[in-house]
């Protein structure tokens, strides 16, 4: 099964802002629990949308100047990167329908 992609202040313009696809950034640390709760959501849609969208995970604990970068100031967050700008926002724990209308309208 695939997984998202792991992400870090090191790669992620190269991995995010210059890929082809749309690309869901969700940024997120080990001990936040809705974070954790998103994971198995995130692993659903890599499989879902394999060849669309590009899934990548960003620990902020560990890469704390893309956070920075970005504004995050609540996690889970999730920004969905399309040609190299965020064009959606969802911060908080949100159901799989929700993000999937995400991945779609930046699909369009």
């Amino acid at each position: 099964m695939e997984k998202p992609i792991v992400i870090s202040d090191s790669n992620f313009d190269q991995i995010v802002l210059q890929a082809k696809t749309p690309v869901l950034v969700d940024f997120w640390a080990l001990w936040c629990r809705p974070c954790l709760m998103i994971a198995p959501i995130l692993d659903e849609l890599v499989e879902e949308y394999n060849g669309k969208v590009s899934i990548a995970r960003l620990d902020v604990d560990q890469n704390p100047k893309t956070a920075a970068k970005y504004g995050i100031m609540s996690i889970p967050t999730l920004l969905i990167f399309k040609n190299g700008k965020p064009v959606s926002h969802i911060v908080g724990f949100r159901p799989k329908g929700e993000m999937k209308r995400n991945l779609d309208a930046a699909l369009d």
